[in-house]
């Protein structure tokens, strides 16, 4: 399992470096808005050329494509520098590190809630197939996986929200920087959570329910019932735990994904996290951010895949390494 684990760890270095590569290409071969120009401004003044020149030099334009790579490259890896923002002005490790705290509150309390609800529901409708119960929480799943998160999250706001909505249940937009201390803040995320974890918890209740019915029927679950283990004991300690193994493998790389791509829920809850940042950059063209936020993004997902990996081994004793 150790030797597992170091090779992983390599590999996701070697990962980060190809990744960040890619990213310096697309931006430099694809057409894009000069970034001197950006912070020129409207309002130039006199001589405009020469003080594009020299900002072109300040932030390191005039180089080569590769000379810049290799610079930032450098930085990275020997000082954790993920570079010097072109509209901020402000390095983008500083501005990445402030925002992470609160796209990982939305992702995890999301993943959290939709692992669990998703995972009930789905084990209920296996057990009751055919039922009313099932009828009714897997058309609900269909609805839910339908819905956009743009358009749940208005309409909850709408409906929810304490000041624009029906009923004035959950704290409205803006609240959670209006908020302090982490109970503090958990009222105003119930909403997004619930909003972020809808479509995910129906894709999990009917990956779960067909995994159910599918161990069901094997044979060591009719010889734990032949044995007279109760029925509770069967469902949950022996065919939950094996119908759970495609569920964690689908719920690492979701939480990896979200961590940086939670921007639909970010920017209509007005939660200034990870994704909004990216999103912000890529208006801007400001590609030190760009940079920097995809390597969490792709950071996030390769360590989720890693623990997946690595959970594997306990929830399937089958699986050795």
């Amino acid at each position: 399992m150790g030797r597992y684990i170091i090779r992983r760890v390599l590999w996701i270095l070697v990962l980060m470096v190809l990744i960040t590569f890619i990213t310096y290409l697309m931006f430099y071969l694809l057409p894009s808005t000069d970034p001197a120009r950006l912070r020129l401004g409207r309002n130039p003044g006199p001589d405009p050329e020469a003080r594009l020149a020299v900002i072109r030099h300040q932030l390191g334009l005039d180089k080569s494509w590769y000379a810049q790579y290799w610079i930032y490259l450098k930085n990275l890896v020997l000082h954790f520098d993920f570079g010097h923002s072109y509209t901020y002005d402000s390095d983008v490790k500083p501005l990445l590190f402030d925002r992470i705290p609160r796209t990982l509150f939305l992702v995890i309390g999301a993943a959290l809630l939709w692992l669990a609800v998703g995972v009930t529901i789905g084990t209920i409708s296996a057990v009751k197939r055919g039922s009313a119960v099932d009828r009714i929480a897997m058309g609900g799943a269909l609805v839910f996986i339908s819905a956009p998160v743009y358009w749940l999250g208005l309409v909850g706001l709408y409906l929810f929200a304490s000041d624009i909505g029906v009923f004035h249940v959950f704290p409205g937009v803006g609240t959670y920087e209006t908020h302090h201390g982490f109970f503090g803040k958990i009222p105003t995320l119930i909403l997004p959570w619930m909003v972020l974890a809808a479509a995910f918890t129906a894709v999990y209740a009917r990956l779960m329910r067909g995994n159910m019915i599918e161990v069901l029927s094997e044979d060591y679950i009719r010889t734990a019932r032949a044995k007279g283990l109760k029925e509770r004991r069967v469902i949950v300690r022996h065919a939950a735990r094996s119908a759970m193994t495609p569920v964690v493998t689908i719920f690492g790389i979701d939480v990896g994904v979200l961590m940086g791509g939670a921007i639909l829920t970010e920017t209509v809850f007005n939660i200034p996290g990870v994704g909004r940042l990216s999103y912000d950059a890529i208006q801007r063209n400001d590609l030190p951010i760009i940079q920097g936020t995809v390597l969490f993004l792709a950071l996030g997902v390769c360590l989720m895949s890693l623990v997946v990996d690595i959970l594997y081994a306990f929830l399937d004793p089958r699986v050795r390494y």
